[in-house]
C-alpha cells in the first residue's frame, strides 16, 4: 500500500517562492505607477484650486496679484483668502519683510495646497514652510525691472513678459496671447536646504558667466559640473513659500522642464520647473486649465507658453 504525501518537497516550496516572487515583480510597478497617477492627479487638483483663486483674486481686484511685492512677499500670499486660508493670511504683515519678525508664524505655517504629494521630501529647516508651486515671470532672463540707464548692468536685457513679476498687475487683457496659451503656475521640488552636498534637480546653481541670450544661458547651465560645490548658490529650493523669490515662488521658461536651474549674477536667472513625476511637469494656463507638459516639448513653444503678449504662434502642446 502507497503512503500518502503530507508535505511539499523542497522543490516544489522553491517553485512556488519563484512564482510568488515574479508575481510581486510584476505587480510592484503596476502599484507605483497608480500610486503615482494619483498623486499626480492630486497634485494637478491643487494647481486647479490655485487658478480658481487667481480669477477670484481677478474678479475682486480686476488684477492678477504681484510676482512678488516690494516687500519680497509672494504671490501665494496674496491668494490665500481666496483658497479658504483667510486664518493663515491674517497672520502674514504686509507692511514688513518675509523674513521680519511680525511673519515668522506664517513663514512657519504649511499650507497643504501649495504641496505636491510627489514631492516627499520633508526636511524643511525649522520655522520655514514650502511650496511645490511657482508662478511664471516669462521667458526672459531679467530679475527685476528694465534697466533704463545705459551703464549699467544687464542694459538692454528684456524686461519680464510673464503674468508674475515684481510689483506686476497683470489684467487679462494684457495678456495678449491668450490665457490658454499663457502660463500661470508651474511645478519645481523643494529643496533639502543644505550646502553640504549638491542635487542636480534641487538646487540653483552659479555658473560663474554672464550669458546675454537665453540659449546661451541654457547651454552654461547644462554643461557645468553640477557635482562641485563652488557652483551651487540656493539650496533652500521652494523654501520659504511667503518669500518672492526666483529660486522659492517664481520661475522661468527659458530652459525646458526638468532642466537645471541657475543664476547669474547680477540679477540674470533661469530657474525652471520640474518635478518628481514622469517624463514632464504639470502646468497651470491662465484660463485655469491645467495640462501635463511632457519633457520633450519644444523649447520654442515652451518659450511662448511663459510670454504672455509675445504674439506669436505657441505652437502644440
Amino acid at each position: 500500500m502507497s503512503l500518502k504525501r503530507t508535505a511539499f518537497t523542497l522543490v516544489e516550496l522553491l517553485v512556488v517562492i519563484a512564482i510568488i516572487g515574479i508575481l510581486v515583480a510584476l505587480l510592484l510597478p503596476a502599484v507605483q505607477y497608480a500610486r503615482e497617477a494619483a498623486r499626480r492627479m492630486q497634485c494637478s487638483n491643487h494647481l486647479k484650486q490655485m487658478g480658481v483663486a487667481m480669477h477670484s483674486y481677478h474678479d475682486a481686484l480686476k488684477t492678477f496679484p504681484p510676482g512678488r511685492d516690494a516687500k519680497a512677499l509672494s504671490t501665494h500670499a496674496y491668494l490665500l483668502p481666496f483658497m479658504e486660508y483667510q486664518s493663515v493670511h491674517r497672520l502674514v504683515d504686509f507692511s514688513q519683510s518675509y523674513n521680519h519678525p511680525n511673519n515668522a508664524v506664517a513663514l512657519a505655517t504649511k499650507v497643504p495646497i501649495f504641496n505636491c504629494p510627489s514631492d516627499r521630501l520633508d526636511n524643511i529647516a525649522v520655522g520655514l514652510a514650502g511650496t511645490n508651486y511657482r508662478a511664471n515671470q516669462g521667458s526672459g532672463l531679467l530679475w527685476g525691472a528694465a534697466v533704463t540707464t545705459p551703464s549699467a548692468p544687464n542694459y538692454g536685457v528684456p524686461g519680464p513678459n510673464g503674468v508674475f513679476y515684481l510689483n506686476s498687475r497683470t489684467g487679462f487683457g494684457e495678456i495678449t496671447d491668450g490665457t490658454s496659451s499663457t502660463a500661470a503656475f508651474c511645478e519645481h521640488i523643494r529643496g533639502d536646504s543644505s550646502n553640504a552636498f549638491a542635487s542636480d534637480r534641487m538646487d540653483t546653481f552659479g555658473p560663474k558667466t554672464h550669458p546675454t541670450t537665453p540659449d546661451q544661458a541654457v547651454q552654461d547651465c547644462e554643461t557645468l559640473d553640477w557635482r562641485d560645490l563652488q557652483f551651487q548658490n540656493v539650496s533652500n529650493v521652494g523654501v520659504p513659500w511667503l518669500q518672492g523669490y526666483h529660486s522659492t515662488t517664481v520661475y522661468f521658461h527659458v530652459s525646458g522642464p526638468n532642466k537645471r536651474s541657475c543664476m547669474f549674477p547680477p540679477g540674470l536667472i533661469a530657474t525652471t520647473a520640474n518635478s518628481n513625476h514622469t517624463k514632464g511637469v504639470n502646468l497651470l494656463l491662465c484660463d485655469g486649465s491645467v495640462r501635463f507638459m511632457n519633457d520633450s516639448i519644444n523649447l520654442t513653444t515652451w518659450r511662448r507658453l511663459g510670454s504672455a503678449n509675445e504674439n506669436a504662434p505657441t505652437g502644440e502642446f
